[in-house]
């Protein structure tokens, strides 16, 4: 193996090791654990300067790896990662969810996300960055009293998505192979489609939700991971289906069997259904992004399997589908009162602790009364049958991850915007027309790359599947990363490799 100064191995070889590979060497003592963080934390040294992906590196973990007591038995031990800065965590750990009401939060206990990559023997490294609280795809903020702006290792004046950016820019940038995620409106698939990634957003009540919270309480979103390798994603799901007693609303049984097994197994002959379709949105979709659905679609009929053209308004009720939605995307923000007074923070006082249009969302929350939550479970049963009702006519669908290609960093979706909000919202679901359902309905979706647009930028597709579905789309996923390997684990210009 060949040896950089210092370092374990040569960028070039360190850029080829999925997360899989990685460990392998791990086991076979050809590196160890220290080294492997030792090599990551100097790729952020490298890189994070051009993409401030990356808010912080835990320096105690760089000595040693095993301070926060990753499985020496699982099947990814001495692979670092990045734990996102909001939702699940680790106790004693900073997480500020990008926010300034919550600066120099310290976690107080380990969610059971964060048990379950400890027990896969993944090793935290650092927070890596997400819009306030979010809420948005643009990852950029300014609650630290400077403009921090995430950038894609594609092209820096894009973003790389979000919520999930800081560490889809680093997962692609070759820093690490795997990082963590989170998705409450497509923020595991967005980055992923924008990096060229692997983005598994798997069902409502498939991965236990942080200690504070269940599904009952926050029904979209749902943790994960962006990779680049599909079977990254499938061995990491082989742990992160780890639920605690009493720790979920919706009882789902286990997988049936590994998911990084089953990657061996074909899917069969699958009926999928495909939509580059409104769904309930004005305009269409970028022509190059439907193109390359289109696209995708020809190499699923070349695999055996049966695609045809369907009709969006077959799907759902819309309507009440983005009712739904939004009542509960803008209403839950009213929590944003509570939580400033158990951080001693007069709710009137929120404005200087939020940023302009996250405090636009707060105020807005007073829009909404008892009967529009009655109103929004409501649209969540009509949606949810309807798509239930759709996936027994179809295997899969398949669709754009995003309506759009890959926006500027700190642009139209940023959350530093000075604008009106009801406009800011429907730009951003428009946007996101294909990734919001899933987290509505709960259904399981992965969004896969295929390859470029005219600007040398990626693309992204998505398929869901029915409920608990996750091995059918990652069997999918594998099948299709078989087919068309040069869309997969591609070299941006920002890159270890490219120093």
């Amino acid at each position: 193996m060949a040896r950089s100064a210092g370092l374990a191995m040569s960028w070039d070889e360190w850029g080829k090791h999925d997360a899989v590979a990685l460990a392998a060497l791990v086991r076979k003592r050809a590196v160890t654990p220290r080294e492997v963080v030792r090599q990551a934390a100097r790729a952020v040294e490298l890189l994070n300067p051009r993409l401030a992906g990356v808010l912080e590196v835990y320096e105690d973990v760089l000595d040693r790896p095993g301070v926060d007591g990753p499985a020496r038995d699982g099947a990814l031990y001495g692979v670092p990662l990045f734990l996102k800065d909001l939702g699940s965590g680790l106790r004693g750990r900073r997480q500020e969810s990008g926010s300034k009401l919550f600066r120099g939060h310290v976690m107080p206990a380990t969610d059971p996300t964060v048990e379950n990559y400890l027990a896969a023997g993944l090793v935290p490294l650092g927070r890596s960055t997400t819009p306030e609280f979010g809420m948005t795809f643009d990852t950029a903020t300014d609650y630290l009293g400077r403009l921090l702006v995430t950038r894609n290792p594609w092209n820096p004046e894009r973003t790389p998505g979000g919520s999930s950016g800081g560490s889809a820019a680093m997962v692609a940038a070759g820093v690490a192979p795997v990082s963590m995620s989170s998705d409450g409106g497509g923020s595991t698939r967005i980055p992923a489609s924008f990096c060229g990634l692997i983005g598994l957003k798997a069902s409502r009540g498939r991965v236990p939700r942080p200690l504070a919270q269940s599904e009952y309480m926050t029904r979209i979103s749902v943790d994960g991971v962006v990779t680049r390798t599909v079977r990254d994603t499938a061995a990491v799901y082989d742990y992160l289906t780890r639920i605690p007693s009493g720790g979920a609303f919706i009882h789902l049984d286990p997988p049936e069997g590994s998911y990084l097994r089953a990657l061996r197994r074909p899917p069969g002959r699958l009926t999928i259904g495909l939509s580059t379709g409104a769904w309930g949105r004005g305009g269409r979709p970028d022509a190059e992004v439907a193109a390359r659905v289109r696209e995708v679609g020809r190499v699923m009929e070349s695999l055996g399997h049966r695609v045809s053209a369907i009709d969006d308004r077959s799907l759902c009720e819309w309507e009440a589908m983005w009712s739904a939605y939004l009542i509960q995307w803008i209403g839950s923000r009213a929590q944003f009162a509570t939580t400033a007074r158990e951080r001693g923070i007069a709710p009137e006082a929120l404005a200087e602790h939020l940023g302009p249009m996250v405090h636009r969302h707060y105020v807005a929350s007073a829009r909404y009364d008892k009967f529009d939550l009655w109103k929004m479970m409501s649209g969540n049963n009509t949606a949810t049958r309807g798509f239930g009702r759709a996936m027994t006519r179809y295997d899969l669908l398949l669709t754009p991850t995003l309506a759009i290609r890959v926006p500027a960093a700190n642009g139209p979706y940023s959350l530093l915007r000075d604008e009106d909000l009801d406009a800011w919202v429907s730009r951003l679901a428009d946007a996101c027309r294909y990734t919001m359902p899933g987290n509505e309905t709960g259904l399981p979706g992965i969004s896969v790359p295929a390859g470029l647009d005219r600007d040398g930028l990626p693309i992204g597709v998505m398929f869901y599947a029915g409920w608990a579905g996750e091995t059918r789309l990652l069997q999918v996923a594998a099948q299709l990363e078989r087919a068309r390997p040069a869309w997969f684990n591609q070299v941006p210009p920002i890159h270890v490799t490219r120093p």
